[in-house]
């Protein structure tokens, strides 16, 4: 591989004109012949940059509506030309061709159009053929040939063009064709999987080709069928301190384009250490919690688990509410919110001991002045809309990693608002313990498994999660409750296989429990409910988290 490539030649075909002009005159100022088409060669002529048509290279006008313009040997050959050899030198002088050693040009926005649902005609001219043809020929010759698909790579080309006497590194350009071919390779993936959708759309209602796009996440989990491939593209963001543990590496990698309407990947740090996986892992699961939770909220997690949720009418108050639950697990965990924080709230988060990080839609300029004084704690902002997941536009895919493959799932997005609940106890419940255990029931959601959850109100007092029975998940909530206990509601993400747990549960002085129903004991469990007074409600739906 030649280890400076001198830049003589250079095509550029972009879709993004961002800043394609500049680039184009300090290209010219090194004497760097350009070439283009199109509506780059017009923006170029628009600046004063001289620029030779790829037509009068290849001696074809652009065809069929410019679905042709860069498909010629007069431009593959001297982008794939093996520069050390003789024969293919010779080639490109028999037919009177010259090298070309740069290729600029950046992609149709095929995902784009995508999402924002273009019909589908729009959709099949979004899918680039000369763009990832060249670009795919240059970053295979990168021994010779540079190829940049990026805009935010213009300047760096630049200041390594001066400061290599015009010619680029052999170490740039291998960098520039792995960009190039994972942009290409994105794309595929992109188009495949849409395709996918339309194919199995028509499976699904025998119809012709839609009009509209295949949605690739559906609203609900019946209309959605599965890809054929899973291949989202994830770009590295930064590496992290380590795993879970010290011996692990780790890394952050972001969706791109994101997959779901909460972006942490791409959230902004305003201050503290650098954030390690299991900060993520917890922030991922405050977040989750914070956003299914339409009135003000604040939520603590640590270990992967909420050790306090609560709502009220001020986030201080629900912050407080949300750290009585069990302030000795809150020690050096993740608080977070679905309102902006204000001043006020800071400051009695910041005097209740030690945090990991604070994460939320956002902050005052007081509040993040306050948490400048404790320079360790973490502060994101991630912005979302708190809201039900009713609001929801779609229902996104869960993804975890097995040996040797990749399981996919429908996210855990049931919207409790709409639910009706069954009570099957002679006891209903009262309003205000049917809106506790409505909220109950939203955090069971984000417990692992066996998941129990005591309820005052809108507040957590006693967790019991991850336990291997559900009556030890009910004694761990009790004992973490203690009086609290007395006048409490129930939330477990399964169905009771015996009667233990509803006899323990009223032992600690709960008053009415809601769970998904559906035991070979259910009646067991019924009967169990009407001896102890309390009101049973059943939901139908299970919430387990492994």
């Amino acid at each position: 591989m030649s280890e400076i490539g001198k830049i003589r030649r250079a095509i550029l075909s972009v879709f993004d004109k961002t800043g394609i002009a500049a680039l184009a005159k300090e290209l010219v100022a090194m004497d760097i012949e350009i070439l283009s088409s199109g509506g780059t060669a017009a923006a170029l002529r628009a600046a004063l940059v001289p620029v030779t048509e790829v037509s009068a290279v290849t001696g074809f006008p652009e065809m069929m509506d410019g679905r042709v313009k860069t498909l010629h040997p007069a431009i593959h050959g001297p982008l794939l030309a093996d520069r050390s050899k003789a024969a293919h030198l010779e080639a490109l002088s028999r037919h009177g061709m010259a090298p070309i050693d740069l290729v600029v040009l950046n992609l149709y926005p095929f995902e784009t159009g995508l999402a924002s649902g273009r019909p589908h005609d729009d959709l099949v001219e979004l899918i680039d053929i000369g763009g990832p043809t060249m670009l795919r020929a240059a970053a295979k010759n990168c021994a010779f040939v540079a190829a940049v698909v990026d805009p935010a790579d213009y300047a760096a080309i630049v200041a390594e063009l001066r400061a290599q006497d015009g010619g680029l590194t052999a170490s740039t350009r291998r960098k520039l064709a792995a960009k190039a071919f994972r942009r290409v390779a994105a794309l595929d993936a992109a188009i495949a999987g849409y395709l996918d959708g339309v194919v199995a759309s028509e499976e699904r209602q025998g119809a012709p080709a839609p009009e509209a796009p295949a949605r690739l996440l559906p609203e609900t989990s019946a209309e959605r069928e599965f890809p054929h491939t899973h291949a989202p593209r994830y770009t590295l963001v930064q590496t992290l301190r380590y795993g879970e543990n010290p011996h692990q590496r780790a890394a952050l990698y972001r969706c791109d384009p994101p997959a779901t309407e909460v972006d942490l990947a791409g959230a902004t740090v305003h201050q503290g250490k650098s954030l390690s996986y299991n900060n993520f892992v917890d922030i991922d699961s405050c977040l989750r919690i914070a956003r299914d939770l339409d009135e003000p909220a604040a939520v603590i997690v640590k270990h992967n688990n909420p050790c306090g949720a609560a709502t009220a009418e001020t986030l201080v108050e629900a912050f407080r509410a949300a750290h009585a639950c069990d302030p000795l697990s809150a020690f050096g965990g993740i608080i977070g919110f679905n309102r902006t924080v204000d001043a006020g709230t800071m400051q009695v988060v910041l005097e209740s001991g030690f945090i990991e990080c604070l994460v939320g839609p956002g902050y005052t300029a007081d509040a993040l002045h306050l948490a400048v004084a404790k320079k360790n704690v973490r502060v994101l902002s991630c912005t979302f809309e708190a809201a039900a997941a009713a609001r929801r536009q779609t229902r996104g895919l869960a993804s975890r990693t097995i040996a040797g493959g990749l399981l996919l799932q429908d996210e855990d997005d049931v919207d409790e608002n709409q639910t009706s609940f069954h009570c099957v106890s002679t006891r209903v419940p009262t309003a205000a313990e049917e809106r506790s255990l409505r909220f109950a029931w939203r955090i069971a959601k984000s417990v692992i498994s066996n998941a129990i959850v005591f309820t005052r109100g809108t507040a957590t007092v006693g967790v019991g999660a991850g336990q291997m029975s559900r009556v030890d998940s009910v004694a761990l909530a009790a004992r973490k409750a203690g009086e609290r206990s007395r006048g409490a509601v129930l939330a477990s993400d399964a169905f009771f296989p015996f009667r233990d747990g509803i006899d323990a549960a009223a032992a600690a002085g709960i008053t009415a429990i809601i769970e998904p129903g559906g035991s070979v004991r259910d009646d067991e469990v019924i009967d169990a409910a009407n001896e102890h007074g309390l009101a049973l409600l059943f939901t139908g739906a299970r919430h387990f988290r492994h």
